[in-house]
């Protein structure tokens, strides 16, 4: 036997508002057309399902016995809809920050796989772990910091070389590449290296081993107060580049080569995520990423094995 799921449906909003009425007007139809759902249902299954009083309706003793049947039938029906829209939502991909390498590595997938993207610039204010394993994001780039929590994968998707720019008035400013041994000795200014994050502990790295020292001190005001900052100091560098901050005349930026110091960003993603268009962003990042391994590349340590 076939139930029809309206009947059904129809039979549980009768219970529930125990007046065919109310139930007709909830649904959006006329009492005729609820009654006549109820009466075709009761002759499907041979036996009735509700009796009709002066004060309302309530089910017989067979209407009872199908409730709970009904309800975990109607629940199973929302539960698969609810599932392939799930599959039909964009991906949501988290790029972690704003003009950054996975945005265009993105960006590129978006225009050549014509699928429906969410993108996310979380900054790492969400755990990214935890919002891949509960399915709030589908996939996000980052720097993998430590063995991957149970379920989490990873692929490599590229390195990102980091520039430096000065202020006209640094004796650097002329330079239009420098080599990294060069930065022993300088500061860099960066407010809003949040303590901890992946980024931080990057600089931590990379302070340790080239000399450059990484000052974080200050309150973010925003990107017109640190330009202001580095263009007016003979001394003050920044790691950043002209895609971050444009449209900043007195800063210039410097290539830092022998080696270059990249960001090592990675793809990662949950094992039991199902969204269809995952797989094509995995097959995506991994066609296109360059195994050039770390010649010419400054990255820490703990990140080599991860860039063969």
């Amino acid at each position: 036997m076939d139930l029809d799921l309206g009947a059904v449906r129809t039979l549980l909003a009768v219970v529930d508002d125990g007046q065919f009425t109310v139930a007709a007007a909830r649904l959006g139809m006329t009492q005729q057309a609820v009654s006549k759902r109820i009466a075709r249902l009761e002759s499907e299954l041979g036996v009735p399902l509700l009796v009709r009083s002066r004060t309302g309706v309530a089910p017989t003793e067979a209407g009872a016995a199908f409730l709970p049947q009904a309800r975990a039938l109607v629940g199973l029906a929302d539960q698969a809809v609810a599932a392939l829209r799930a599959d039909r939502r964009p991906l949501r991909v988290d790029a972690l920050a704003k003009a950054s390498a996975p945005i265009e590595i993105v960006r590129d997938f978006y225009e050549t796989a014509e699928v429906e993207l969410d993108v996310v610039v979380s900054r790492g204010t969400v755990p990214r772990e935890r919002a891949l394993a509960d399915g709030s994001i589908d996939a996000a780039f980052g720097r993998v910091t430590g063995p991957l929590p149970p379920g989490i994968m990873r692929v490599p998707a590229c390195l990102e070389p980091i520039p430096v720019m000065v202020g006209r008035r640094h004796a650097l400013a002329r330079r239009k590449r420098v080599a990294l041994k060069e930065l022993d000795g300088l500061t860099a200014w960066m407010p809003g290296n949040a303590r901890d994050s992946e980024w931080s502990e990057f600089y931590r790295f990379l302070s340790d081993e080239v000399g450059v020292l990484i000052d974080t001190s200050g309150p973010v005001f925003g990107a017109d107060h640190l330009m202001e900052r580095v263009a007016g100091s003979a001394e003050l560098i920044t790691f950043a580049n002209q895609t971050q901050f444009p449209g900043y005349p007195d800063v210039v930026q410097i290539d830092v080569t022998d080696p270059a110091p990249a960001y090592p960003w990675s793809l990662m993603w949950h094992e039991d995520n199902r969204h269809p268009s995952l797989p094509l962003l995995i097959d995506h990042v991994r066609d296109h990423y360059r195994p050039s391994g770390t010649e010419g590349f400054w990255i820490p340590g703990p990140d080599r094995p991860l860039f063969p």
